[in-house]
């Protein structure tokens, strides 16, 4: 046969594909080659795909380490699934659910109940893992479960849904099966380190550019982003080793939304303390409009940043809360005891101060030029601080109730008690008086007052009366300043942004409840 022969009959020939040996799981065999001479076509083919061929070599990434996974964790959701092959030392250290569910004494109690292991066929899927529970016990780190009857320990996980509608769906524990793990060969255990390194971009490009060639369809459906529940499980194992949450960046009320539902999920694989920085992280990118949110919905951002262990959104929130409170109040009855405990106090101190404050207020006197306090003889003087008291007093202290109308005795008892007057506004209050200048008992103000009598009321009288009112303010404005202060993110501005109550409370490190 010629060399064109050969040629001809070499690119004719299709590859057969052949089976693998047990000792070698990994190795892929090269077909028998026809001619002894190599030749550059087949010497370039290193990216060729090898998809439903047996030559096809799992990938070792997430959220499939085919090679050192030990944990399989299956998700099932409106007629979709996720499936992952993570590492139970990642999620022991992650988890407090995984840690005591991997646990030595979780293990062999779900061994005892399962059936004997022979050691032969698909069974030693479950191998040994003796020898690295004293490596991996330093450090801190979780400590892999004993042998037991000399096989290797694996776990599987499926999300339940319960029998009820309204019920939380949960991972439970599974007997494992030895298909996703692949043969009686086990894999080798992950390195002892935190986290994984994430994978390089080269191998996300070439994969991406063989496919978009090719048209290689996907071995399993990508997840649904419009499923939270897969979404969330999904943000949870991704957080898990270390790569970022896939959330919302722009629209700030459906990240609230998503990263609650991440939170909730946490709390109950007690993962808290590591999901929470991740939320944290990517809430305080919103900034401004962070801000502006906690200010509409104080009690719903107070819970959030209690489960994500966030200094800045929780004492921003908890501000608002102390502020504005008791409304507000039926929304925190989920909260802990602590929490609530820190709100009562906080309330408690920020009144201790205004009654303070309001003392000082009432109290303010002028003085003549000989250092006397005014007295009724200067008429001007004590007409002054009489109007800045009763202006004070008219904006600080609720109206007094209405009166009620004249009822017979047979319907006085059935008669509806008279509504309460709403609170006064005592946060736009104390900020005017901090401003000070014509912000209050403005010029025509004063004007109308002395015109009640028209006899004391001339041009000079009125500036004098003016100049002394300046005075009163000057004075009130450096007792109102521990009210005013904004402890805030929030810009509140010079009018205080709308907001009808103060922002003065102080969060000391001591004060968060975790």
């Amino acid at each position: 046969m010629t060399t064109a022969s050969f040629s001809s009959y070499e690119l004719s020939t299709p590859m057969v594909s052949h089976p693998q040996s047990n000792d070698r799981t990994l190795a892929l065999r090269r077909p028998p080659s026809v001619s002894s001479r190599s030749t550059t076509t087949r010497r370039h083919r290193s990216n060729r795909s090898h998809h439903g061929g047996s030559s096809y070599s799992p990938q070792n990434e997430f959220p499939n380490f085919a090679h050192s996974g030990d944990v399989e964790i299956i998700i099932s959701a409106e007629g979709q699934e996720k499936r992952y092959l993570l590492h139970r030392l990642i999620l022991a250290q992650s988890s407090g659910f995984f840690e005591a569910g991997t646990s030595e004494e979780w293990s062999r109690a779900q061994a005892q109940t399962q059936s004997p292991i022979t050691g032969h066929g698909q069974d030693r899927s479950l191998t040994r893992i003796g020898e690295e529970e004293e490596a991996t016990s330093q450090g801190g780190r979780p400590n892999f479960p004993a042998t037991l009857s000399g096989q290797r320990l694996r776990w599987k996980y499926e999300l339940d849904w319960g029998n009820q509608e309204d019920e939380m769906p949960v991972l439970v524990q599974k007997p494992p099966t030895s298909s996703i793990f692949g043969g009686d060969q086990a894999p080798r255990p992950p390195p002892v380190r935190n986290k994984p390194t994430p994978p390089s971009n080269g191998f996300f490009r070439s994969i991406s550019a063989m496919q978009s060639a090719i048209h290689i369809p996907q071995a399993s459906p990508l997840t649904n982003p419009d499923n939270d529940t897969i979404r969330d499980y999904d943000n949870l194992f991704r957080i898990f080793y270390n790569f970022s949450p896939s959330l919302d960046g722009i629209n700030i009320a459906e990240a609230y939304i998503q990263c609650k539902s991440l939170l909730a999920l946490a709390d109950m694989y007690d993962a808290l303390e590591v999901v929470g920085p991740r939320i944290d992280h990517h809430l305080l990118q919103f900034q401004s409009r962070l801000w502006k949110q906690i200010a509409k919905y104080p009690p719903s951002y107070l819970k959030l940043g209690y489960l994500a262990r966030s200094k800045v959104i929780f004492s921003e929130a908890l501000v608002h809360v102390v502020g504005q409170w008791p409304s507000g109040s039926s929304q925190l009855r989920n909260l802990p005891d602590s929490v609530l405990e820190l709100i009562e106090d906080k309330v408690d101190e920020l009144q201790d101060l205004k009654a303070k404050i309001e003392g000082r207020l009432f109290r303010l006197t002028l003085t003549t030029a000989r250092g006397e306090r005014v007295t009724p003889t200067h008429y001007l003087e004590w007409t002054a601080i009489s109007l800045f008291r009763q202006w004070l007093a008219e904006n600080t202290t609720p109206p007094p109730p209405p009166v009620p109308k004249t009822q017979t005795p047979e319907n006085r008892r059935s008669a509806p008690l008279p509504p309460q007057p709403p609170a006064p506004n005592t946060g736009k209050i104390y900020r005017l008086i901090g401003s000070g200048g014509s912000s209050y008992l403005g010029h025509e103000e004063l004007k109308r007052f002395m015109k009640i009598r028209p006899d004391d009321y001339t041009r000079e009288s009125m500036k004098k009366f003016e100049k002394r009112m300046d005075e009163i303010k000057n004075l009130a404005k450096e007792i109102v300043k521990p009210l005013t202060r904004n402890n805030l993110e929030l810009d509140l501005g010079r009018d205080g942004g709308g907001l009808g109550y103060l922002t003065c409370t102080r969060i000391e490190e001591a004060d968060y409840p975790w």
